[in-house]
């Protein structure tokens, strides 16, 4: 009964996330420097940074499927999680690989077919435990099948600058990679469509809020990084400053709540939310990945700036069940969600252990 009322749950967040969901992404190759930028544009912004383990045994929570999931992840990771542990928005792991996503109304994920089912956002929890660089992401993504309402695509990028744009369309899918990726950038239509608007129009005019133009003015900010010599925290701070020329700054539905900038090269990840907008930095190599040792948590939202690495402190239940509440009540349509599914959602990841897959 628990299973069905969570299901239910992630059917009523498909259905918001069509009318208000935008975001957007890049990457930033040049000069020896790696990066990932990525806005989260939603109506609130509570969300929990959490460490994820290698070497533990997990099971999707597909609940209509006979078929789900089942791995041990090879690869630790950090990873932004606002509906609960084990459902990250996005994230980087211990090799520097990062997945992050966009919604997608033209997405349409394969039929049931002989492949193991994930959710769409266990998908990036999946590919970020199991691939160390974009190909292997690839490669492992074909191995499985998405069984979700929840419309989204993905880009992802390696520590070498390898990038792929992931989309589900008319039941395949999708990928743009290498000379197929003329750029590294999404938001949120799909990739073919976005690159022939931005072709054909110019990028001075290209000053709304919506998906074309945003991908558009990205496009031409991660071109220009290309020809600059900026280096370690000027890239950084590139990387913000085209991120906040995509910001939804004059919406009253819809607010970027917030930026993040994956220096992939250097194993660190830089943070603000529209809450606390002062920067902070996690060194994503000083965590112990191994399983069995305590699971890390932070406030995205901390009041905090610098470096908050040695701030996280040891993942609990409460911590997430606070997380679900606030993010359930903040969200109109769930929150007549009732406790016990809410109870369920926040103690699930606790059901997983170390070694062998049950």
């Amino acid at each position: 009964m628990m299973k069905k009322l969570a299901c239910s749950v992630c059917a009523l967040l498909c259905l918001f996330l069509n009318q208000t969901f935008a975001c957007t992404t890049f990457c930033l190759v040049g000069k020896g420097e790696v990066l990932f930028g990525r806005n989260y544009d939603w109506t609130i912004g509570d969300a929990l940074v959490l460490v994820n383990k290698r070497g533990v045994a997990k099971t999707a929570t597909i609940i209509d499927s006979d078929n789900g999931a089942k791995w041990i992840s090879k690869y630790g990771s950090v990873t932004f999680n606002q509906y609960g542990r084990e459902n990250p928005t996005g994230g980087m792991n211990e090799m520097g690989l990062v997945v992050e996503q966009m919604w997608l109304s033209d997405t349409e994920y394969p039929k049931v077919d002989a492949r193991p089912a994930v959710g769409s956002q266990e998908w990036i929890q999946y590919v970020l435990d199991n691939s160390a660089t974009t190909a292997e992401a690839i490669k492992n993504a074909e191995g499985v099948r998405i069984e979700s309402e929840v419309k989204v695509h993905y880009l992802i990028n390696d520590k070498a600058g390898n990038t792929a744009s992931v989309e589900f369309l008319k039941g395949m899918m999708v990928v743009h990679t290498g000379a197929n990726l003329a750029t590294p950038t999404l938001t949120n239509d799909t990739y073919d469509n976005s690159l022939n608007y931005a072709k054909q129009t110019d990028v001075a005019k290209a000053n709304s809020n919506e998906s074309l133009d945003r991908f558009t003015r990205a496009v031409k900010k991660t071109k220009d990084f290309e020809k600059r010599p900026l280096a370690d925290e000027q890239a950084v701070a590139y990387a913000f400053e085209v991120l906040s020329d995509a910001a939804q700054k004059n919406r009253t539905d819809t607010w970027t709540q917030w930026s993040i900038v994956y220096d992939q090269k250097r194993s660190r990840i830089y943070f603000r939310t529209l809450q606390s907008p002062q920067i902070k930095s996690v060194d994503i190599k000083a965590f112990n990945y191994s399983c069995g040792t305590p699971v890390k948590m932070f406030d995205m939202n901390a009041k905090e700036s610098g470096d908050v690495t040695a701030k996280f402190t040891d993942y609990t239940r409460k911590a997430n069940r606070d997380l679900i509440e606030r993010s359930f009540n903040g969200t109109s349509f769930l929150k007549d969600t009732p406790a016990m599914a809410r109870l369920y959602v926040a103690s699930y990841p606790e059901s997983f252990t170390c070694g062998s897959a049950k």
